[in-house]
């Protein structure tokens, strides 16, 4: 028991997505004794990194429709059909015309979720849930304080004590030259930063949505991109020499989104905690990845694409993997995109999934949350193996997207250009960077959203309450694999050196526990993860 208070006072650090489902897992609770304070550096709750200008600007979409995201009060096409006309006509938007298998601009959809953070609120006030937000306020640090059973929240404003506290940061870019090395950018957000004239070459690392949203924004402000009477997109330069350069270690764009025959990623399907804990029990401890890619992929490959399981039937992972990618690789990276848009229409107009896509974006969500269960073997596997595929296939570019790449490759400003693993860029004296033995005067790293080490998480305190999160191995029994970020347990509580919960601490920002939860999910994670932070909570509080 940590206090004799039938109140418990939480403090939710971060109010973008994570942050709005937590809240909203609070309110349903309908627990009398809660008590919660919101600290979020920005001047609104709701949108976070990703859907606020700090990672979005008019040009970029989401890569989910209205039918793929969890529920909140308002159902998204109808809250689309009391935005303001001249919101709409900005965005090219015909309400009549919108539904629930649409994506919307990004910046459109982070209102969409600062109104239902809103509703929220206004519910919480309704039913007594006491609620104080606490905005444009930045944490400093995060302080257990075991002897007193409570965690101290420092900020820019000064520190108060809570009974628990659930961080929700969000995204976090770490700069390595930024700021320091002109023509030198460690990530493409805020997307003003890079709103350029380039009458040059600009090197892009990495092929991802983060490559896709930098492109976006580049064409923007170097061109202009108009519809034929065919609908079909072009791009026309403004810029002389404009040109980017995409640099990938595979040579991969990511996937166009198609129908997902379930559009919530077979929550129903990951495994078990009863089938989990069977699993390890018959592997000396660890969840066997050989178990999860069977039961999560293969198994539902089978039952709903009977050619492609023949196909693979036979196949482990190593040899599926070695199997697509080689399919992949064997076609230019802009053409192979010609194909998965066409396929892609295809599947969207008559409701039809790609089978072995979606299942493979099951995989990858079954295999995240029981993840600090795999071997340290296991896991070399997944990041080695099956990560680069997954990487590109469950992307879902948004449509609108592709025809941008299309459009801008076919005008001669975009190209792919593979290098070598060992190939890094470097800051250059004139500026820019040296990369693949060419120079750039303009260069933006776009790899996606890093695995944060233990040692470069911002919060000291929480460093001193928490641990290394690492793997055994299961071949040499006394040694440990050392992965990224801190060690929580199921329910997302922190662990200390000894392996024992922190009852005041629980973490969702994914850059800090992607050793323990490597598969970034987006809303998804952030309900799912929400469910079991509340199970935790309610846990302590029902607790004599």
């Amino acid at each position: 028991m940590r206090n004799k208070s039938p109140f418990r006072r939480i403090a939710i650090l971060g109010g973008g997505p994570s942050a709005l489902f937590v809240f909203k897992r609070l309110l349903e609770s309908e627990h009398p004794g809660f008590i919660v304070d919101i600290y979020e550096k920005s001047g609104e709750l709701g949108c976070g990194m990703p859907y606020g200008h700090d990672g979005s600007a008019d040009e970029h979409v989401t890569n989910v429709s209205g039918n793929e995201i969890p529920e909140l009060p308002a159902d998204m096409a109808d809250w689309v059909k009391k935005v303001p006309k001249d919101t709409l006509d900005k965005y090219h938007l015909d309400p009549g015309k919108f539904n629930d298998y649409k994506v919307l601009p990004r910046l459109l959809f982070g209102q969409y979720l600062c109104d239902q953070f809103k509703v929220l609120l206004q519910q919480a006030k309704e039913v007594g849930l006491k609620t104080q937000v606490y905005y444009n306020t930045i944490v400093l640090d995060i302080v257990d304080q075991p002897d007193q059973q409570q965690v101290e929240v420092v900020t820019n404003k000064g520190a108060d004590i809570y009974d628990h506290v659930i961080i929700c940061t969000g995204h976090l870019w770490p700069k390595k030259h930024e700021g320091r090395a002109p023509g030198w950018f460690d990530s493409p957000y805020p997307p003003e930063k890079i709103a350029l004239k380039a009458g040059y070459p600009v090197a892009v690392r990495g092929a991802s949505l983060t490559a896709i949203d930098a492109i976006r924004t580049l064409g923007r402000h170097n061109g202009s991109f108009e519809k034929d009477e065919k609908g079909r997109l072009h791009f026309y330069p403004e810029s002389p020499g404009f040109k980017i350069v995409m640099h990938s270690r595979n040579g991969l764009l990511p996937a166009v989104r198609f129908h997902l025959e379930d559009s919530h990623l077979g929550k129903d399907t990951v495994l078990s905690p009863e089938k989990i804990a069977a699993n390890r029990e018959a592997n000396a401890g660890f969840l066997s990845l050989d178990y999860v890619f069977e039961d999560n992929f293969k198994k539902g490959i089978r039952e709903h694409d009977p050619a492609c399981y023949e196909e693979i039937k036979d196949m482990n992972m190593e040899a599926f993997v070695d199997h697509m990618m080689a399919k992949r690789e064997a076609q230019d990276p802009f053409e192979l995109l010609k194909a998965e848009y066409a396929e892609a229409e295809r599947s969207i107009k008559t409701r039809t999934s790609v089978y072995w896509k979606e299942m493979l974006a099951v995989l990858s969500f079954a295999m995240n949350y029981p993840a600090k269960y795999f071997s340290a073997e296991d896991y070399q596997r997944i990041h080695q193996t099956l990560m680069p595929l997954i990487s590109v296939v469950i992307a879902f570019v948004p449509q609108s997207s592709a025809e941008t790449l299309m459009a801008m490759h076919e005008a001669g400003c975009l190209e792919m250009k593979i290098v070598d693993h060992s190939a890094e860029p470097e800051p250059s004296e004139q500026g820019g960077a040296d990369y693949a033995g060419v120079h750039y005067e303009l260069f933006i790293d776009c790899i996606g959203q890093p695995h944060i080490p233990f040692e470069d998480i911002p919060f000291e305190g929480l460093k001193a309450a928490g641990t290394h999160a690492r793997l055994g191995y299961r071949d040499q029994p006394d040694e440990y694999l050392t992965v990224p970020g801190l060690a929580i347990n199921d329910r997302f509580q922190l662990l200390d050196a000894y392996g024992a919960l922190n009852e005041g601490i629980y973490i969702m920002a994914v850059p800090f526990i992607g050793g323990y939860n490597p598969d970034y999910s987006g809303l998804d994670f952030s309900e799912a993860a929400s469910k079991l932070v509340l199970e935790g909570l309610l846990n302590q509080a029902l607790s004599p």
